[in-house]
């Protein structure tokens, strides 16, 4: 599916063009820049019901680790850190998708137990199930991200904020640790939220996740078409939106997760005509033309064995 070019509404350079259409703007870690602005308190949470999701499993495609460190250079290779010291409380995909990764995670995260979510920000977009169990204590939430302030503005996260850089050092259970956050009991689930495409030593990040992961425990990739072209790497700017998917499923696969597959969330297309509330859809529906668009969305997830 090609990506389209649609309004964006900050004052940073956000434009990309890939083999595989044109990137869009998100943010660096997550939900750190502007498809949408937002105020500070998170939209309301939509109940979700069962649905069925086109899923393949991921067959691996290398015997060794194919890639090379050139594939995860970036144009900008300035402070991470520096790059996100200010606080930007805004969404990082349009409300449609965030209603079907919502819908999602309904299906697949516990009610009971301990959720980390890395890579994170000022909301998680967990269901109501996940929300209200945290708030009764009944999940421990954990939310790793780029911003302090962020961090303290996520609702959901009951069971610690940490600001950890993991490109400088990509070692989970490192931060969690110098943060107070135990990791001996492990997380029963793990979400990152249109963010793997930043990091320049996948590879290490999803090991020590795996490490602290329980025995059955599984980790939710959350991949669109969005990103800042200038802070994602270089190989993700240069395949096709297929071969981001497959890559990210190397990236479990050589990590050591196991049983890999790739979920389609939603093509990007409107059901029912019905235009997307920003974004193209928005705006083709302002101009009273036809159809519309969303962000499309996919989950690259995986499971430790045992």
């Amino acid at each position: 599916m090609q990506s389209l070019i649609r309004p964006l509404l900050r004052p940073i350079p956000l434009i990309s063009i890939s083999t595989g259409g044109v990137l869009l703007a998100t943010s660096l870690y997550g939900s750190r820049a502007a498809h949408t602005i937002t105020s500070p308190s998170p939209p309301a949470m939509t109940s979700s019901t069962p649905k069925s999701y086109s899923v393949k499993p991921y067959t691996p495609r290398h015997e060794t680790w194919p890639y090379k460190p050139s594939d995860f250079t970036r144009q900008d290779e300035s402070s991470d850190t520096h790059f996100y010291d200010t606080p930007r409380l805004v969404t990082h995909i349009d409300d449609l998708a965030i209603e079907s990764l919502r819908e999602y995670y309904a299906t697949v995260l516990p009610t009971k137990g301990r959720i980390l979510d890395f890579c994170s920000s000022w909301i998680s977009h967990y269901p109501d199930a996940v929300a209200d169990a945290a708030e009764k204590g009944e999940v421990k939430v954990t939310a790793m991200g780029m911003n302090d302030a962020e961090l303290r503005a996520n609702k959901v996260a009951n069971g610690g904020r940490v600001c950890a850089d993991l490109n400088a050092t990509p070692d989970i259970p490192s931060a969690l640790s110098k943060a107070g956050v135990p990791t001996e009991e492990g997380f029963d689930a793990s979400t990152c939220v249109v963010s793997v495409d930043y990091l320049t030593s996948p590879l290490e990040v999803l090991k020590s996740l795996l490490s602290i992961t329980k025995p059955g425990g599984t980790v939710h990739l959350v991949i669109s078409n969005r990103c800042f072209p200038t802070k994602a790497i270089g190989r993700w700017l240069r395949v096709s939106e297929q071969e981001r998917l497959a890559m990210v499923g190397d990236y479990l696969h050589f990590a050591g997760w196991r049983g890999i597959e790739i979920v389609e969330v939603s093509d990007g297309t409107i059901e029912g005509g019905r235009a997307a509330p920003g974004g193209l859809g928005g705006l083709m529906a302002y101009l009273g033309m036809p159809g519309g668009a969303r962000d499309p969305l996919w989950v690259v997830r995986g499971r430790k064995e045992g």
